[in-house]
């Protein structure tokens, strides 16, 4: 976060606080894996399930480029490592706002493997019922979150995808995999739980 630019709005006493502690509003994620918690993401397969395997979807040049960066970014960061696993989902690009191209895999293959979550997650009106009467809101963008969070290592191997470059596997949870959104709320739950229905 840019903390020398801090908007008139942010009353003087927070602004203090961001000043003195930068590292907590970073711009970019530390590189190395997130600390382990008992939330960690786990990929639990239907009884006889085999591995998955899909054929590579076809990339244009500028996504190649694009992907040649993001594997780079991806391993220097220590959120990949090259692999040997059976699995293998293919990539896509999608385009974005700013006519960069985000990176996804296709984990469908998987996810109907995948026995599903039953993990309760929020219904929205619920929270917005919570905000009636409150005076004062604040917002949290999480960076990276789900890179916040690790894959199981016994289960890193079933999130394999395949380039051009060679095959890789995640070790912290990337998107597109049928139970992240559990295991987020479920992470949250247990960071935010004493302030849970505090309005």
């Amino acid at each position: 976060m840019r903390v020398s630019g801090l908007c008139e709005a942010v009353p003087p006493d927070l602004a203090e606080l961001i000043r003195r502690y930068p590292e907590i509003f970073p711009d970019d994620l530390p590189a190395g894996l997130p600390p382990s918690r008992p939330e960690g993401h786990r990929i639990e397969l239907e009884p006889g399930a085999q591995p998955t395997v899909q054929r590579q979807f076809r990339l244009s040049q500028p996504e190649l480029e694009e992907l040649q960066q993001q594997l780079d970014y991806l391993l220097t960061k220590g959120f990949i490592r090259p692999s040997t696993s059976p699995y293998a989902a293919p990539i896509l690009f999608t385009p974005k706002k700013d006519g960069g191209f985000r990176m996804c895999i296709d984990y469908r293959a998987l996810n109907r493997i995948t026995i599903k979550s039953r993990y309760p997650i929020p219904r929205a009106d619920d929270l917005l019922d919570q905000l009636r009467g409150a005076k004062f809101f604040s917002k949290i963008d999480l960076r990276g979150g789900y890179h916040q969070i690790r894959v199981a290592a016994e289960d890193c191997h079933k999130t394999a995808f395949r380039t051009r470059y060679g095959s890789y596997e995640y070790l912290v949870m990337p998107f597109g995999l049928t139970n992240a959104p559990s295991t987020f709320q479920m992470t949250m739950n247990g960071v935010f739980r004493e302030l849970l229905d505090n309005a």
